[in-house]
């Protein structure tokens, strides 16, 4: 019995809408989950999450295990619970922050620095598992090593490797009934590790499969073949999640190859630096010709930051240092990505995808 069932609810082309069901509740997809690292979305709190229509909000495990610490958050009845939201929740494994740390790895678990306090700390496959159990996510990740690109093929194979020991080492670790495990697959931009990594993985057994280590340097065009190559050798009944991509570009495309849910910093990160995403591209909101524009950020966007503020009133928030700037491009930025999944949604049940794909492409590619 896996604690996720997936519906395909219709599909056009490879481009899936579907309706996953986990122990707490269900989501719809293609979904963005946005990411509260530290148990909150910059500026946001978890009364934005439900307004703007989130469905499942990213922790995570690296920080939270540091501070406040999971017996803690488990103390509370789990990271939800914690952050008043009443929405599914995911952590990854930690896995990303550990090795953009240069830790000390060997084939049992990783040695790394604490960013808090400097403290030497061990992480293993199953203390990736115990965590999270206590963390109460919806789903957890396994632990994965996640390669730097560009990597030689052996740093890359070493990694699969290891990937894959982990993945079987969590499986057997993990107990709880009500929490969703999901795999990661592993391979560089190797086309042929990714498919020898996606077979390997879905052997073992998930509730559900991530992609990892793309979206770490390499450019879009190294990106699909590698993800196409995975998405080929995964089952079609369980969730498929690619790490840590955002742009919509790359949403649509990778969306277009099959996969049904994505997490990102992105959209938080552009809305601190002044950027909004809008229906014609990145704008700059800082801009000086701005000053006067009584328009919202995107006069196709339904969400209440362009209901209610113009260009104008934002670029001055902007100029003043004023931290309501970033909340509001932080929303609109969230609101306009979750809008642009349903558009897709709408798109694949409508048989209508392959030309949304194009026009989003058209802006973004």
């Amino acid at each position: 019995m896996h604690p996720v069932t997936f519906r395909l609810d219709a599909q056009d082309g490879a481009a899936r809408a579907g309706t996953a069901t986990t122990a707490n509740g269900s989501y719809t997809t293609p979904l963005f989950m946005p990411v509260g690292t530290r148990g909150a979305i910059k500026y946001l709190s978890a009364a934005d999450y439900e307004r703007l229509g989130a469905q499942i909000v990213l922790g995570n495990t690296y920080h939270l295990m540091l501070r406040p610490g999971s017996e803690l958050i488990e103390s509370f009845g789990g990271l939800a619970q914690f952050a008043g939201w009443r929405g599914l929740t995911l952590t990854d494994s930690g896995g990303f922050q550990v090795f953009s740390l240069d830790p000390q790895v060997d084939d049992d678990g990783v040695t790394f620095k604490s960013t808090y306090d400097g403290s030497s700390v061990r992480f293993t496959p199953e203390d990736a598992v115990r965590v999270q159990q206590e963390l109460g996510a919806d789903i957890q990740m396994v632990l994965d090593q996640c390669p730097p690109l560009p990597s030689s093929p052996e740093v890359v194979r070493t990694a699969l490797e290891r990937t894959h020991a982990w993945a079987a080492r969590a499986k057997a670790a993990h107990t709880s009934d009500g929490q969703a495990l999901f795999g990661i697959v592993q391979g560089g931009i190797s086309e042929a590790m990714r498919t020898e990594s996606a077979q390997r993985i879905a052997e073992i057994g998930f509730d559900g499969y991530g992609i990892g280590g793309l979206s770490v340097g390499e450019t879009r065009e190294q990106m699909l073949p590698a993800l196409a190559a995975a998405i080929e050798r995964l089952p079609t009944d369980r969730p498929r999640y690619l790490m840590g991509v955002g742009d919509p570009a790359s949403l649509v495309e990778a969306v277009a190859l099959g996969v049904d849910q994505f997490d990102c910093v992105m959209q938080t990160r552009l809305g601190r630096h002044g950027t909004a995403l809008t229906s014609t591209g990145r704008f700059q909101a800082k801009a000086l010709r701005n000053a006067r524009m009584d328009e919202p950020l995107d006069t196709e966007c339904p969400c209440e930051v362009c209901a209610r503020h113009s260009r104008g009133y934002i670029r001055h928030l902007l100029q003043v240092g004023e931290p309501t700037a970033s909340r509001l491009l932080s929303i609109h930025n969230i609101a306009w990505t979750i809008d642009l999944m349903g558009k897709m949604r709408s798109a694949i049940e409508a048989g209508t995808f392959e030309s949304m794909r194009r026009h989003v492409l058209d802006v973004w590619g």
